[in-house]
This record gives C-alpha cells, structure tokens and sequence, in this order.
C-alpha cells in the first residue's frame, strides 16, 4: 500500500510556488462561500439547481429529446435566478471583501461610553419591561433605514434613550439606529428575518434586530417587552436572556474594547411608568 502510495506520488507532477498560491486561493474561496452560505436557505437552493444540471445530462445521455430541449430552455434563466436568490448574499459578500480591515469605528473613549449607556439603559428597560430595540452601525450604512424613521442627530446619552423609548413617547415603536456616539434616528422601520431557524420563538421586535444583522454588519440590542430580557443579535444570529454584565462584555469584544467598571451597571433613572404594549411598527 506504502508503495503504490509513492508511486502515486511520483507520478505527480512537481508543485510550483505558482500551484501552491492557486490552490490556496482557491481553497480560500470556497471556504469563504461556504461561510457566507452557512445558515441560509442556500444549500437546498443549490442542490435544487445542481439536480436540474444533472437532469439535463441524464435527458442528453438517455436521448430524452423533449426533456433536453425543455432543459435547454429553462437552464440559460438559472444564472438569472441564481443572482435574484442570492442577491442579499452577493451583497453581503461583497461588502465583507471590500470593508477596511484596519478601519475602527470608534475611538476607545466613545466605544466606553457608548457601551455603558446602552447598557445601563438596557438594564433600566429590563427591569421596567419596557421595548426597546437599538442598533449599533458599522462599517455599512444604514442610510435607508434612518430614512425611514425620524431623524435626530443627537448626542448619544443614557437619558435620552430612556426618554425615547417611554411606552407612551412617539417614538416608542421603533428602532433607533447609532452612528458612533451619535443617535441618528428613532422610529425606524427594519428588515424582518425570514429565517425558518427561528420558527415562532421570536417575536417583532427580535425578527426586526436579527434581519437588520442578516442585511448588514450591525449589532442591534434587543428587550423584549413581554419579559425583559436582553438579547444581542450579530450576523444573522441571536443570544437571548443576557444579563447585563454579559452585555457589556459582549459589546467590548465586537468592538474590542476593554470592559469598563468605572460607572455602575444599575439604571439610575426613575421608574418608568408601566402601560399596556403599544403597537409595533416594524421593531
């Protein structure tokens, strides 16, 4: 066996350093579709299609005239169809391959300050039941969905996201989307997941913070206003019921910034007033 091995292996033509690049490369695309890919709906589009491919070698082999002529019709539209059942994926994609990697978002004093209001006001809505949905944008822009929504172009403050999510304010229903240290608009209208993963274990609010993460590389902070937990939801997944301790933690390490203990993680604003839930728009 050892010998037919090395006769395999000399029968083998010599890797160049050119080959060696090429596989890698190639090796490297693949596995980077196949991540892009992983927990879609894609597998299954795709093996659809490549039985398709495979019927139409099976009717030109057999000699099936009317199946190969009817393939021979409908395959030339798989390229089109293929791009409008990808298209939020080949957005992704290429968005990931032409994102700065050395690019920060924030300075480390803003990412500190920024975490700690949005996790103390997390907390304070935990604890008061109250909705709340924030997003945090990144290296994609979230222009239209700001647009969607009223724009504000505030300081970003503790304060000012708990007066904006009150139950009886006019810009309860909503998301509100950051920029830095800066809240860009309230009231805004994002994506639904879709994904089939989730089944009805989410509601609005959480189908809103995952599709928004599913579309762009923004982190979106979720409370429910059924129960009061906190939930983090990043690249099309969701973490649920987290303390909010394991907040800040996780939003130091999407930003990789050291997680502050200079100020207290306990709200300190006065109690809300608790109303039945209002509509939801699309958060």
């Amino acid at each position: 066996m050892g010998f037919l091995m090395l006769v395999l292996l000399a029968a083998l033509p010599p890797l160049s350093v050119s080959a060696v690049i090429d596989i890698l490369l190639l090796a490297f695309i693949i596995y980077y579709i196949l991540q892009m890919l992983r927990g879609t709906q894609a597998p299954q589009i795709l093996l659809g299609m490549a039985l398709l491919v495979a019927l139409y070698y099976g009717a030109r082999w057999g000699g099936l005239q009317t199946v190969e002529w009817l393939m021979n019709q409908v395959l030339p539209f798989l390229v089109f169809a293929f791009i409008v059942l990808f298209a939020i994926e080949i957005r992704n994609g290429l968005a990931k391959i032409g994102r700065n990697p050395f690019r920060t978002d924030f300075s480390s004093l803003v990412v500190q300050q920024a975490s700690e209001d949005i996790v103390m006001a997390a907390s304070q809505f935990s604890s008061q039941k109250t909705g709340a949905l924030i997003v945090l944008e990144r290296d994609t822009g979230l222009r239209t969905y700001t647009e969607s929504g009223i724009p504000l172009q505030a300081q970003l403050s503790y304060d000012l996201l708990v007066a904006i999510f009150q139950p009886r304010a006019p810009l309860h229903d909503g998301a509100v989307i950051l920029r830095k240290d800066k809240i860009v608009a309230a009231a805004c209208f994002l994506p639904l997941s879709v994904n089939p993963i989730f089944g009805t274990e989410l509601g609005t609010r959480h189908r809103a913070a995952v599709g928004i993460t599913e579309e762009t590389d923004a982190v979106a902070v979720v409370v429910s206003e059924e129960t009061g937990s906190i939930s983090l939801a990043t690249a099309g997944s969701i973490e649920l019921n987290l303390p909010a301790e394991q907040l800040a933690e996780r939003l130091s390490q999407i930003f990789r910034q050291p997680v502050s203990r200079a100020r207290p993680m306990a709200p300190r604003a006065p109690t809300l007033e608790r109303t039945p839930p209002a509509s939801t728009r699309s958060a």
